[in-house]
């Protein structure tokens, strides 16, 4: 008996010895590009590459992002920058917003070229010929501090682009019964295909450099049944799924999202401080047929509820979403009007997004072409132009 209880403390000691501890790298590698030279205009996508920090072995979900200098100086950020109302803190490098879960991930021409024009601050004469930068990349996981790659350099052909406000950071839901095709993440099926959109909330600040605040989404939801939320159509690399502590971002072996009961949730998800809230709505909810958009746009008298009908976007389960694509409109006045008639109708002064309210006023479009969203429960809707 001794020599046996000798053997399990032994095998226990053995367990102890082999199972990794969470160490504290102090750096990692960042690969040279594969390209010298990168005219940003005639680009999309520069492809990028480091190793895994060495964490001791331990599993760790890593969250890296790429940071961009035009004079290999690391001292001041552009949102530093724009912080400081004294004008003493002079920016000299850009975190670039998009964060990769694996050892490689395309930068975003569009993405830089902005970074370069914020941080040089050139006018539209003012752009030279080519111009040097300096890369490196940021790694943090839970339980480490942020660590830093070595840096790199490449050259570009850069360009004057305007400097407006990043449009909103939307997510999309994915997984069994969202919209027309369960777990169809491809790139063209927002609202056509597996991806449902949610939705900005009028009244809510947005960072104007990220595009990132809350956004939410409203729906019926099967117990049982998994869904997660992705960023980027036609990639998982930005996902929030379920861990053992709860939602969890950016974790390709993260389980799906499920709701405990067949019911109606609201999801809210605050992009700027990853911070993902799912709650029962106990309010009750209509079920409509039909979502059309009259308006004084429509030939003739206009305000026909039966005309310009909206597409339902959820085959498979209880439908609240509805979407027009590539709709083209003068400078108009309109409202969502359900089964008909005018009997339940929404309308909101907020363009081109808003919580449009029981009879409430009529949604002021500016003429353009847009993907038009809309959320019945929510009243919510979202005009995206189309470029």
């Amino acid at each position: 008996m001794l020599l046996c209880m000798a053997l399990v403390f032994t095998a226990c000691e053995d367990d102890r010895d082999s199972n990794p501890t969470l160490t504290q790298p102090t750096t990692f590698t960042l690969n040279n590009p594969v390209n010298a030279l990168v005219d940003l205009a005639e680009s999309t996508a520069i492809p990028f590459a480091w190793s895994q920090p060495n964490y001791g072995g331990w599993p760790a979900a890593v969250e890296y992002q790429l940071q961009v200098s035009p004079t290999n100086e690391w001292n001041y950020t552009i949102e530093e920058d724009e912080a400081d109302e004294s004008g003493m803190t002079v920016a000299d490098y850009a975190i670039l917003p998009t964060i990769y879960s694996s050892c490689s991930g395309n930068m975003s021409a569009v993405e830089l070229a902005k970074a370069l024009v914020a941080i040089c601050g050139w006018d539209e004469s003012g752009v030279p010929e080519k111009q040097i930068v300096y890369v490196r990349a940021s790694a943090k996981t839970a339980g480490a501090d942020t660590i830093y790659s070595n840096v790199v350099s490449f050259e570009v052909n850069p360009y004057y682009i305007e400097l407006a406000d990043a449009p909103i950071e939307l997510w999309y839901l994915v997984g069994e019964g969202i919209g027309s095709a369960d777990w169809d993440n491809g790139a063209g099926s927002v609202a056509t295909g597996g991806l449902v959109p949610m939705y900005p909330i009028m009244g809510n600040e947005y960072d104007t450099r990220t595009g990132q605040g809350e956004i939410q989404y409203a729906g019926f939801f099967y117990g049982g049944k998994g869904f997660k939320l992705v960023r980027d159509p036609g990639n998982w690399d930005n996902q929030w799924g379920m861990g053992d502590a709860g939602f969890v971002k950016n974790d390709g072996g993260s389980g799906n999202i499920t709701v405990e009961a067949d019911g109606y949730y609201c999801i809210r998800l605050n992009t700027l401080t990853d911070e993902l809230v799912i709650e029962p709505i106990d309010s009750p909810v209509g079920v409509y047929s039909q979502i059309g958009m009259p308006g004084n746009y429509q030939p003739g008298d206009g305000w026909d509820v039966n005309g310009n009908l909206m597409n339902a976007m959820s085959t498979s389960v209880e439908n609240h979403d509805w979407y027009l694509m590539s709709v083209t409109y003068p400078d108009a006045e309109l409202k969502f009007a359900a089964d008909g008639g005018w009997d339940v109708n929404w309308g909101k002064g907020d363009f081109p997004y808003g919580i449009g309210e029981q009879g409430g006023a009529n949604i002021p479009v500016k003429a353009g072409t847009y993907n038009v969203f809309f959320n019945d429960i929510l009243g919510a809707y979202n005009f995206i132009a189309v470029e």
